[in-house]
């Protein structure tokens, strides 16, 4: 049995173009992290503004609307091609903020305006990403390739957060944009090689080679909304970057710095602990995903996660809630994973670039969910805010889970293939 699972977590990098991909992905998500790191707390500490921190978190997503035509773009030109188009975009935006930095020119409305950038393309890098790997992986090891690629975002939160904090406070903001740098050039020259010796995206159909990309944007949101399984993950999808995520990412800084009165390292440190948690998440369904049904799984632990967010809600100490943190990271991943491995191994894969791209337009929610947590901060505080959150969050799942049981629930559902 031990052995079964050793040979199916590694079988994955048996494919040539995922040994290119995983370490271009984890070089791109070792960046994110320490940007959003770095970028948020100076924000913060530059405007001791909890509303500055949240507008600065929600441009992170203002792209989430164009991922469906990243996704039509994709299916196109190719998955990679475009994936390397938006790492050297990346790149060009922190190699300005360094130069700023070094010259000593930042201020939060650069800040601002560089985050907004990188907002329209970012959301969109995980879709393409997923859709790279399904088209060169065998279905069989979807979920084993998925649990694997996820790890490039879990350990990069943990390198990324301890690495930024560490630099920006011992090197200064410039050198630590340095970093970032690099990490962004090596993922632009990995990637280039990922995709290449395998088999490539799909060409559509000779008929449809004219069609305007509009048009195959709607083909593929028709599809989805018909095909129920997919139309009832998008939505939970959503709710969990409504509710979850802002708790998770965004509003960490301010409970680092407001309800603990702790300091930048101590953020770093709250960072790592969540990730750690999702990484050791993803080690767990690398080796024994393929237990789980997808669909009752990503329900299951997607409840889980919003819980476990709920008992860090009440803590006011690090000591308290580092633990939780670690839990919740756990949750995190082993709900997420299956919406990728279920998305994939239940569509066309012919729209496997829209739907990916559809599915990063969920990420929206991040957007309504930051602006909304500022004024129930100031009106409420934190604690209250976001123990409604995770209280919706769960009513609602458990509400998508009765509406959909025979898609999503039922043992011989096709979401529930192992």
């Amino acid at each position: 049995m031990r052995e079964a699972s050793r040979v199916s977590a590694l079988a994955p990098f048996k494919v040539r173009s995922f040994r290119f991909q995983w370490p271009a992905d984890l070089a791109t998500s070792w960046a994110f992290e320490m940007e959003m790191l770095i970028l948020g707390w100076y924000v913060l500490v530059e405007t001791e503004s909890v509303l500055m921190l949240t507008i600065f978190a929600s441009l992170q997503y203002i792209g989430t609307l164009l991922s469906p035509m990243f996704g039509v773009m994709g299916d196109r030109a190719g998955h990679r091609n475009v994936l390397c188009a938006m790492r050297a975009f990346y790149a060009v935006l922190a190699s300005l903020l360094m130069t700023l930095a070094f010259l000593d020119a930042v201020t939060p409305a650069v800040v601002l305006v560089i985050a907004a950038l990188l907002g329209l393309v970012r959301p969109s890098d995980i879709g393409m990403r997923t859709a790279l790997v399904g088209e060169s992986m065998p279905p069989a090891q979807l979920m084993g390739a998925m649990s694997i690629q996820r790890t490039t975002q879990d350990s990069a939160r943990i390198a990324g957060a301890l690495t930024g904090a560490g630099l920006v406070a011992v090197l200064g903001m410039a050198t630590a944009y340095a970093a970032v740098v690099a990490f962004y050039t090596i993922s632009l020259v990995l990637t280039w090689q990922a995709g290449s010796g395998e088999r490539k995206a799909t060409p559509l159909p000779a008929a449809k080679a004219v069609t305007s990309p509009w048009r195959e944007l709607r083909e593929g949101a028709v599809y989805v909304w018909r095909a129920p399984q997919l139309r009832a993950t998008m939505l939970f999808a959503f709710l969990l970057n409504l509710t979850a995520f802002p708790l998770f990412n965004g509003l960490m800084p301010y409970v680092a710095k407001e309800v603990y009165g702790a300091d930048q390292t101590t953020l770093g440190t709250m960072v790592a602990a969540a990730a750690s948690g999702a990484l050791a998440g993803s080690i767990i369904m690398t080796r024994y995903g393929g237990l789980f049904r997808p669909a009752r799984a990503m329900l299951g632990f997607g409840a889980a996660w919003l819980a476990a967010l709920l008992v860090f809600a009440q803590t006011t100490h690090p000591a308290a809630g580092i633990p939780v943190l670690v839990l919740g990271g756990i949750m995190q991943t082993m709900g997420l994973i299956p919406i990728n491995a279920l998305l994939l191994r239940t569509s066309d894969k012919r729209y496997r670039g829209r739907i990916m791209g559809i599915r990063m337009m969920a990420i929206y929610g991040n957007l309504p969910g930051l602006l909304l947590a500022g004024p129930l901060i100031a009106a409420w505080g934190y604690s209250a805010m976001a123990s409604l959150y995770c209280v919706f969050g769960i009513a609602v799942i458990v509400l998508i889970g009765w509406i959909w049981r025979l898609h999503l629930w039922q043992g011989g559902a096709e979401a529930n293939r192992r």
